[in-house]
This record gives structure tokens, C-alpha cells and sequence, in this order.
């Protein structure tokens, strides 16, 4: 990721920061082994769509992010040596990790919130919109541990 995204430090810190976060909660969630892959896998590539999201629609949006990421990663992926349902899961989890309503498993979850973790900083969300991030996203004991640490 860090040679797809080279040139572009913002992109490759904020997916560097989204991997320490979602690595961090997975541990404290105390993850199984594969679920802690799938996670950390889809922590560095949850945003590999942002660049095609901006050359084909003038914007790296959360909705294009989720259309244009998972054909990139899949062969990505795979090249890799990630196992089909290993991929599967990683490009699900590309596709869905700016929807919120119906998160399905500990690895979706802790993506989202790795994520809103760094992104309330970068995009400096204002003091009410962090505090109802807190409410509606943030289930894990761990990720709101976190939350109140960064964000009292």
C-alpha cells in the first residue's frame, strides 16, 4: 500500500494510524486469529479506492470509496497470497466501511471505529459531531476506551 499510495504521505499515515487503532482494539476485543487478519488486512486497504474515487468522479467520497476500492484490492490480494475467503471479507469490508447501519461481525466494526478514531482528528470534526460519533458508532468496550482517552 504504502508503494500504491507513494507520493501521497496523507493517505499512507491515515491508513498507517487506521492499522495501529484497528490492531490496538482487536487485541483488547481479543480477537481470533483470522478475524485479527481480516481486520488489519482491511485496516491498510479500507481506503485503497480514494485515488480511482477521484480521478473517475472528482471526489474521494465515502460512496465512490466503497464502489472503486474492492476491484483494486481483490487482485491485490490475491497476488499476495491472501485465501479467497480472506479476500472476500477484506473487499466486503472496503465496500462497506463508510455504511453504518448494519454492521455484521467485530472486524466491520472495529474498522469503523479504527477509522472514525483517526478521522475525527484529521478532518477536525467539531466538538458535537464527535460527541455523536460516540454514541452511534462506538460499541466495543475497547474502541470507546480509546474514544474518551483521545476525545474526553
Amino acid at each position: 500500500m504504502m508503494e500504491y499510495e507513494k507520493g501521497c504521505p496523507q493517505r499512507i499515515q491515515h491508513f498507517l494510524k487506521v492499522l495501529s487503532f484497528s490492531e490496538q482494539i482487536g487485541r483488547m476485543e481479543n480477537l481470533d486469529e483470522e478475524t485479527f487478519c481480516i481486520l488489519k488486512t482491511a485496516a491498510v486497504v479500507h481506503d485503497i479506492g480514494i485515488r480511482v474515487s477521484l480521478e473517475k468522479h472528482g471526489s474521494g467520497a465515502g460512496n465512490y470509496q466503497q464502489i472503486e476500492g474492492p476491484p483494486i484490492a481483490q487482485p491485490m490480494l490475491e497476488a499476495l497470497g491472501y485465501e479467497k475467503d480472506v479476500t472476500d471479507r477484506v473487499c466486503y469490508l472496503i465496500a462497506h466501511h463508510h455504511t453504518y447501519g448494519n454492521i455484521d461481525g467485530p472486524d466491520y466494526q472495529i474498522l469503523v471505529e479504527a477509522d472514525f478514531l483517526v478521522n475525527i482528528f484529521e478532518n477536525e470534526m467539531p466538538p458535537e459531531a464527535v460527541k455523536k460519533v460516540r454514541q452511534n458508532i462506538f460499541r466495543t468496550e475497547s474502541g470507546k476506551q480509546i474514544f474518551d482517552c483521545l476525545y474526553p
